[in-house]
């Protein structure tokens, strides 16, 4: 994504109002966020990212059987430590290190513009370097140069895939525990603090945007290990399928992980987007967002290539190419609407959408903890008159795509992505609301009169 190069005190405005000045946060639907609810996460969820690789390795993605296999084994505990991976293979550190250690340095190495992301509530301004597609074709080049000159075999990431969560589980929790330290010891700005609770602070984060020795912690967690890496998996994914098939890439998993690189293209292309969204300027850097994209976007994220590699069923050319299709409309109109939502937010509303010039939109003041007034605009055109957050509607869709070329040839498996995702984005959409609410009161719902609907139009 892009690199974090400092963080600045806003300079801007005055004066006074009388909305909630700290707006971060937000409850969500799903509930126990306080303490229960994060100390079950944080030991279920390491857990099920073993389970869900054994599940899709070992049997064809059908949840049903492991079921049996932990009723006839006598529990939980007993299965987990028979298919828990060894996390000390010294190979596998190896390629663990050296991924990351290469996008640290394309992080500070390759040039990118400087842009300046959304102010906090304690007035701070986040600054970037927005190098990501660089730093995406390179990872993607050096992949293809590495395996094309026969120093590097993509097909072992698959085949050692099992012990790079193992590993990974390992690193992302002695990581966010140094996290949790340095929040206590050393923030790197104003906005971090403690709520009192050693587990609430583990897992949401202290620190908005926390930064080791110049390099932003977000972006290395978020964009340039568990987002890079679903990139460069998938595609090591092909090529030990390939490796199953005489050389030959089967057009399910073709169909799958092209709608995929279309997907993550777009993510990278769209990064400042992405820098101004609700995971970067209000969720903190914790177990929550560091653990998962360090271990829960490989394990998870991934799935339905992992699974396609040595499961994937013989589909025409014809229904490929449908799917993609499919696929592809739907990323379009996901990146399309965010667009439409940066453009707009990038010239303070100057610009044209759907024939609109300017859009229509509401003018909202907030209030800074510092006491600052500020103002927003909050669009009501486009994609963005159907639901607060249509967006997420193209992109649940996609997922179902890239995952349907496996038919019903695996039972949840290829599909818990899209499951998952639809409970992520319906929380994260009632979380969004309520901060808004609090930030924006008033002028939040005279935009909900506007815009009636969060997620689908007459059912969310």
């Amino acid at each position: 994504m892009a690199t974090s190069t400092n963080v600045h005190k806003t300079t801007a405005g005055g004066g006074s109002g009388g909305k909630t000045k700290d707006w971060s946060g937000g409850e969500g639907v799903l509930p126990g966020r306080d303490a229960l609810g994060p100390l079950f996460l944080m030991l279920v969820c390491p857990c099920f990212s073993i389970v869900f690789f054994h599940v899709c390795a070992n049997m064809e993605g059908n949840f049903v059987e492991f079921a049996r296999l932990v009723w006839n084994q006598g529990g939980i505990l007993v299965v987990l430590r028979q298919i828990w991976p060894n996390p000390w293979d010294l190979s596998v550190w190896r390629m663990i290190l050296s991924f990351m250690a290469f996008n640290l340095i394309l992080m500070k190495a390759v040039p990118g513009k400087t842009f300046r992301g959304s102010i906090t509530p304690k007035g701070n301004v986040p600054v970037y370097k927005a190098n990501g597609v660089a730093c995406y074709i390179i990872n993607v080049v050096t992949l293809m140069a590495l395996a094309h000159f026969g120093i590097f075999n993509p097909a072992v990431v698959y085949d050692k895939f099992g012990n790079i969560l193992s590993s990974m589980n390992i690193f992302a929790l002695l990581f966010c525990t140094m996290l949790l330290i340095k929040g206590y010891v050393a923030p790197s700005s104003s906005d971090s603090g403690t709520t009192g609770s050693i587990i609430h602070d583990f897992y949401w984060g202290m620190e908005l945007y926390p930064r080791i020795l110049g390099w932003d912690v977000k972006v290395f967690t978020n964009c340039r290990t568990g987002m890079m890496f679903w990139v460069i998996g998938i595609l090591c994914y092909c090529y030990k399928n390939m490796e199953l098939n005489n050389g030959q890439l089967q057009n399910a998993m073709a169909c799958s992980v092209a709608i995929q690189l279309i997907y993550l293209s777009k993510f990278y292309y769209w990064e400042m987007g992405y820098m101004c969204s609700m995971d970067i300027q209000h969720d903190r850097a914790g177990f929550y967002i560091c653990w998962g994209c360090l271990n829960w976007i490989p394990a998870v994220y991934t799935s339905q290539a992992f699974y396609l590699t040595s499961n994937a069923p013989d589909i025409s050319t014809e229904l490929a190419l449908l799917i993609f299709a499919l696929g592809t409309l739907c990323i379009w109109i996901n990146y399309d609407s965010d667009h439409q939502r940066y453009v707009f937010r990038q010239t303070n509303g100057s610009c044209r959408i759907w024939g609109h010039a300017p859009p229509r939109h509401i003018v909202a003041e907030y209030e800074t903890a510092s006491g600052q007034t500020k103002t927003s605009l909050l669009l009501v055109d486009g994609w963005w008159k159907i639901s607060r957050h249509f967006h997420y509607v193209p992109e649940i869709l996609a997922s179902f795509f890239w995952s349907a070329s496996a038919l019903n040839s695996g039972l949840v498996g290829p599909y818990f992505y899209t499951f998952y995702l639809t409970i992520l984005l319906t929380d994260r959409a009632f979380r969004d609301d309520d901060r808004c609410r609090l930030k924006y009161g008033k002028y939040w719902t005279e935009y909900c009169d506007e815009v009636p609907y969060k997620i689908v139009p007459g059912l969310v």
